[in-house]
């Protein structure tokens, strides 16, 4: 329940006097620390680039709800408190989430920066309650203060299932768009995965134009625009709703454009590019912004009048968001202290990776991953090598390629080696998963059975490609849980999440044949002795 009264006229020092200081401070200190916490991933992650102008929109949105919108306040009750109280109390199951992700995967994990930003918006939608209370009249309860809070979600990076699903979703509905485009104005092409053959060249559609980033930024343009401009629900609904559909088509338009530039002859990489990239955000936030000022003409909603005058607060709600919050403050650092290794990374290494794979092969052309390094700093660690076995038998091309990494004790945890696996890395290269009749294998050698492997089927081209991998854990093969999903991940941080002290390897093979057809090669049998050294052994 809420009523209509005018709301209060407050000088700055009231805001940080009590009782408000009790509410507003920690919060400002929530806020600040949530802007540090995420200015990296702005600064790295172009999908993410609105979230620079967040705090100011927040700021804007805040003062457009306690200047300009409806003066609607809350009636203090018991049921408002419980309430709040449920709020602060997701809050804390969101903060204890990413708080036990980050000891397994790290703080700048996708999920742990989602969960604790929805943790920040908890809290300031508890505060929100206290202040919006009849008594106190200091935030009005209205559209543009729910959005100013919410508003922050969409500033976070979204958690890595979602991310790849929605990105593979949207690639192939721009690829397959923009084939029939394509055929339509009478121009050659076909369509292999995300990839587009023309006649003398090929296009690809990308993560990066998937258009992701657009979509994400329309979302978060057409919020802010259906609050700070748009007094009508209805034309709310329909500005945000358009949003996103106009994201999808301007990205159409765009991939499109690139692709008829590249049946051109056109160099499409670097300018163009980049150059069409950013017009279509500019393009896009310009329309939901004449939009949004068609559907609020001026003048359509007066400013309530407001007086001054004091306030008794309630006792009971600030007691409930001071406890709440204190526990956050708690766990928080409970968390922080837990996350740091108990010990300093090693920088011994017993067996150098790259002599567990032989550099030649009688019979074998062999060779080596060129740039394997540029992902030492996702993964952590620059014990890598990755080396491919190519070979003509009975006119029918056999291809094993080995890849091996190593972290030393205490550089990275469980989880976050776990989660760089041929299920979270190919499909973002083009590769499609088909069904494998069993995921986990114990494979046969030399009438002896290796532990357990993942087994997956990969398909790019025509052939088939069969991918086992392990991961080892202080020597022992650990099971595996899908990168994608919360509670794998959860579980694995329960059982590892706070270890580190173990050196690990994350080792896979991957071949067109099966491995009824591989296990007999002297090759092979070679390999897995050299990792048996590292404990890859029956």
């Amino acid at each position: 329940m809420f009523v209509n009264a005018p709301r209060f006229t407050r000088a700055a020092r009231d805001w940080f006097a009590p009782p408000l200081a009790a509410v507003t401070v920690p919060l400002g200190c929530f806020a600040v620390l949530q802007i540090i916490y995420l200015w990296p991933e702005w600064a790295a992650n172009p999908d993410l680039s609105h979230g620079f102008f967040a705090p100011l929109l927040f700021a804007l949105l805040l003062r457009e709800g306690t200047k300009s919108g409806p003066a609607r306040w809350l009636v203090p009750a018991g049921g408002l408190w419980v309430a709040a109280g449920m709020i602060l109390l997701a809050a804390l199951l969101m903060l204890g989430l990413g708080g036990l992700l980050a000891a397994s995967v790290g703080w700048s994990h996708a999920v742990v920066k989602f969960a604790l930003t929805a943790a920040f918006a908890g809290a300031l939608l508890a505060g929100w309650l206290v202040l919006a209370t009849e008594p106190v009249r200091a935030i009005p309860f209205n559209w543009a203060i729910f959005t100013a809070i919410a508003l922050w979600l969409l500033a976070a990076p979204l958690p890595t299932g979602t991310y790849a699903r929605l990105t593979l979703a949207l690639q192939g509905t721009v690829t397959s768009g923009v084939l029939h485009a394509l055929h339509i104005l009478g121009i050659p092409a076909r369509q292999s995965g995300n990839i587009i053959e023309l006649a003398m060249t090929s296009v690809g559609v990308e993560e990066a134009c998937s258009g992701i980033r657009s979509l994400i930024s329309c979302l978060h343009a057409g919020f802010f625009f259906a609050a700070w401009l748009v007094r009508k629900p209805g034309r709310r609904i329909v500005l945000i709703v358009l949003a996103p559909l106009l994201a999808v088509a301007m990205n159409f338009a765009r991939s499109l454009a690139l692709t008829l530039l590249a049946n051109r002859g056109v160099d499409i990489l670097g300018f163009w590019h980049d150059a069409t990239g950013y017009a279509i955000l500019g393009l896009t936030a310009a329309i939901l912004g004449g939009v949004a000022s068609l559907l609020s003409p001026p003048g359509e909603e007066a400013a309530p009048a407001t007086v001054p005058v004091a306030a008794t607060p309630p006792r009971a709600g600030f007691a409930v968001f001071t406890a709440g919050l204190a526990t956050l403050v708690a766990l928080g650092g409970i968390f922080v202290f837990l996350s740091r290794s108990s010990s300093p990374p090693s920088a011994e290494v017993r067996i150098p990776v790259a002599s567990l794979l032989p550099a030649e092969a009688a019979g074998w052309q062999v060779a080596s991953a060129p740039n394997l390094y540029r992902f030492s700093g996702i993964l952590q660690t620059e014990h890598l090598v990755e080396r491919t076995y190519f070979r003509i038998a009975d006119t029918r091309p056999v291809r094993i390629n080995i890849y091996v990494a190593h972290w030393s004790a205490g550089a990275a945890s469980v989880s976050l080696v776990a989660s760089h696996t041929p299920d979270a890395c190919w499909p973002g290269a083009g590769w499609q998963q088909e069904p494998a009749p069993d995921r986990q294998v114990r494979l046969d050698l030399a009438g002896a059975a290796l532990p357990v492997a993942e087994h997956r089927i990969f398909r790019q081209t025509t052939s088939p490609q069969h991918v086992w991998f392990w991961h080892l854990y202080n020597g022992a093969v650990i099971n595996y849980r899908d990168p994608y999903s919360i509670p794998a991940l959860v579980e694995l941080a329960l059982r590892y999440g706070f270890r580190r002290e173990g050196p690990q390897y994350f080792i896979r093979l991957s071949s067109n044949l099966p491995w009824e057809q591989l296990r007999d090669e002297p090759l092979v049998r070679e390999i897995f002795a050299n990792l048996g050294q590292v404990g890859l052994r029956p």
